[in-house]
């Protein structure tokens, strides 16, 4: 009866089970049995990094910029309104000299808007690229011990400049309200194409320029020396008419810096709507041509980020070690 009985529990049968009869089952079928684990390849952990991967990680991505922002004005007493005082002190420097002293105040109209809506995007890119230089150095401490793609420092050190923008473009926004600005739709577009420009070429060389200094520590250095090339190089605080003079119209290697096409951008939003005579002024002093030099610029500097992207994800293994 014991055999019998045995038999006709079948092969599932708890008594009976027949080799292999687990596999074939099932392992939800069986009670008690443990779960199986599934084996995965091996990956190193820079397998899935890259910008697209830093979007993947947004929560951390909120998290290093509030911390970044928090950091900066711990223990201040004004806080936020340094994001003002900074640029403003820049802005009456430039004005005060150049215009002012070098008399540009009476030669171009609204000079003090033409200078501060190009100050607002080499300020955001000078920014960017030197926090981005330092970010990975500075924060090497969860560099070493999060598994985060890397390139998320440069790319929170520019979401960190860009929150600054804000502040700057709120003051020139009444400015230009005061002067007798009305917002161009054609012009509001300019203002968003100068900022792209500099976001994508600021977050490019913030991403060789934080690797590079890994492993050398004077790039931040030469970084900054850098920046006060970008001040004086941009149609800033002299017009871009004055640069078409003086080199006879031949200008075309001047303009092939995405930067000067941003910062004509940004003017041609606010700046030209605040003169007298908008028409004539974008006219004369804008470059012809202006918006598909601003699309050149944007291309030129996707090219440049997606150069930076590969230069990086070379170097970006080694890095770890070279911060111990």
């Amino acid at each position: 009866m014991t055999a019998d009985a045995s038999t006709e529990r079948g092969p599932k049968g708890r008594a009976g089970r027949s080799p292999g009869g687990d596999a074939e089952a099932g392992t939800d079928e069986v009670v008690g049995a443990p779960h199986r684990v599934v084996a995965e390849p091996l990956r190193p952990p820079w397998s899935e990094q890259g910008l697209l991967e830093v979007f993947r990680h947004r929560y951390i991505l909120t998290l290093l910029v509030r911390r970044e922002i928090a950091a900066r004005y711990q223990g201040s007493v004004l806080g936020l309104v340094w994001s003002y005082v900074n640029p403003l002190t820049q802005f009456f420097i430039y004005y005060f000299v150049m215009g002012i002293l070098f008399g540009r105040a009476q030669r171009t109209e609204a000079f003090a808007i033409h200078v501060f809506a190009g100050l607002i995007i080499v300020h955001f890119f000078t920014e960017t690229m030197n926090a981005g230089t330092r970010s990975i150095v500075r924060n090497k401490s969860l560099v070493k011990k999060m598994a985060v793609p890397r390139e998320m420092f440069p790319v929170a050190s520019m979401l960190v400049s860009l929150f600054h923008v804000f502040p700057q473009l709120v003051i020139l926004v009444i400015a230009t309200l005061i002067s007798g600005w009305q917002p161009d739709p054609l012009g509001l577009v300019y203002g968003v194409i100068g900022l792209l420009i500099s976001m994508v070429l600021g977050t490019a060389l913030a991403l060789m320029f934080s690797a590079a200094n890994v492993f050398l520590r004077d790039v931040s250095n030469a970084v900054s020396v850098l920046s006060n090339f970008v001040r004086f190089g941009v149609p800033m605080m002299y017009p871009y008419v004055l640069v078409a003079q003086r080199f006879h119209g031949h200008t075309d290697l001047y303009l092939l810096n995405p930067i000067v096409e941003a910062v004509l951008a940004f003017q041609r939003a606010f700046w030209v709507g605040a003169t007298t005579n908008p028409a004539r002024t974008a006219a004369i002093d804008m470059p012809p041509n202006l918006m598909w030099l601003c699309i050149r610029a944007l291309l030129i500097s996707l090219a440049i980020l997606a150069f930076a992207q590969s230069t990086f994800s070379r170097l970006e293994r080694r890095i770890p070690e070279r911060l111990l």
